[in-house]
């Protein structure tokens, strides 16, 4: 869709004067071709990373971590220190990297949901230890002090 618009505002200044601006047609081809081209596949044998120019295949056991620099793709740390930009991934899509790692890779939305349920289950049990009456063992103690 992005593509069709950039063809149709391109269109103006190409069809007003050829010969200076025809040259414009190029960049919608270049947009399709890098929409086509650019991308990261997630399966559960690892990662297949596409550029614009070569493609390299990185079983999860190369891969160490993630890193999501700002504004920017996500980074793939390998085990031999070096680092592979992944096309067309963020944040958001770290779900589904770590199901399809098989666990080699820890979902962060998980463990704070995880976390957060804790929470909730242990705040819902001592508001419900609070709210039973004392019982008569409780009281003794309280009239042995005085």
């Amino acid at each position: 869709m992005a593509c069709a618009f950039l063809l149709f505002a391109v269109s103006f200044p190409i069809f007003g004067w050829p010969v200076a601006f025809g040259w414009l047609v190029i960049l919608p081809i270049f947009a399709v071709y890098l929409v086509a081209r650019l991308r990261t596949t997630v399966s559960n044998d690892g990662l297949e990373v596409r550029s614009m120019f070569s493609k390299r295949t990185l079983s999860w056991d190369e891969v160490k971590g993630f890193r999501f620099p700002k504004r920017n793709w996500a980074r793939a740390e390998l085990t031999d220190g070096t680092e592979v930009p992944l096309p067309a991934v963020s944040f958001h899509r770290l779900p589904e990297i770590a199901i399809a790692s098989g666990g080699r890779i820890t979902d962060p939305f998980a463990s704070a949901a995880a976390a957060f349920d804790a929470e909730q289950a242990e705040q819902a049990e001592q508001s419900a230890q609070s709210e039973q009456p004392a019982t008569d063992s409780d009281k003794q103690p309280e009239e042995e002090q005085k």
